[in-house]
């Protein structure tokens, strides 16, 4: 797939990196073509003063960018030889995958001049907010396969939507520590808090939701549950932070996943 604009990206393209930054890519020209495509794995996109062309990926794929103002997505791979990684024979065994996309152009205030010398980049809020339905869709499921009988309630167990800079990675119940008892009062709170571009404007863009300079107020975030405390642990949940208990607030640093041990009532 093959996108084409007037932006004068000139050889430059940024990708993501597993989803959580956002790297600037060089094309090179006197490499072969196989080695001008990079991971793409929720986007990547291309850029110049004044606008952002940004290609959203509900999947990951190879893409490149081997002309200015253009982007290249590799949606099949097809080899008639082994190429020697374990499989033992070429891949010509193709099935028909449905793939999703979102294309988003936006147009910016200003580019700083120290941004390409930098060795990272930053999405802009909105396209966090694009690619977070790509790759975090709803999943519904249902108890009893008899539609006539089964009735839908609503479960909100969050007093209001998170920021928009912030990402739930997960909210689960930790283990009793005693056999047979089952799920203990306590549950793992997994945040993500995402880096953005400031220089592009989040007016008329749909975005329904505000930051808060990582800040959540912990008495306001569950609606019918009380927390009784919150202290900060590592991502395995082994290991207590030193930063001790606050059942106050919650303070998420910009491109940091945070882990926390709830106590609910």
């Amino acid at each position: 797939m093959r996108i084409t604009s007037d932006l004068n990206s000139s050889d430059r393209f940024f990708t993501d990196l597993n989803g959580f930054q956002i790297q600037p890519r060089k094309t090179m020209p006197k490499l072969p073509l196989q080695a001008n495509f990079y991971p793409m794995t929720t986007m990547a996109y291309i850029q110049n003063t004044s606008a952002r062309l940004t290609l959203l990926s509900g999947q990951s794929l190879g893409v490149a960018s081997l002309k200015s103002g253009q982007l290249e997505a590799i949606m099949d791979r097809r080899l008639m030889q082994d190429d020697n990684r374990g499989l033992g024979q070429g891949i010509q065994d193709n099935k028909i995958t449905a793939n999703s996309f979102r294309l988003l152009l936006e147009k910016r205030s200003q580019l700083d001049e120290s941004e390409k010398a930098r060795p990272v980049s930053y999405p802009s809020l909105l396209s966090h907010v694009s690619s977070m339905y790509l790759n975090h869709p709803l999943i519904p499921m249902a108890t009893s396969l008899d539609f006539e009988t089964l009735s839908l309630s609503p479960f909100s167990p969050l007093a209001s939507s998170l920021p928009c800079d912030v990402h739930m990675v997960n909210l689960r119940t930790i283990q009793s520590k005693k056999e047979g008892v089952g799920p203990s009062d306590e549950a793992a709170l997994i945040l993500h808090r995402r880096g953005f571009d400031c220089e592009f404007s989040n007016r008329n863009t749909g975005l329904l939701c505000m930051t808060t300079r990582g800040k959540i107020l912990v008495e306001k975030l569950f609606s019918e549950l009380t927390v009784g405390s919150i202290t900060p642990v590592s991502l395995s949940l082994m290991h207590t932070s030193d930063r001790g208990r606050s059942p106050k607030e919650i303070q998420l640093k910009p491109m940091e996943v945070s882990t926390y041990r709830v106590q609910l009532r």
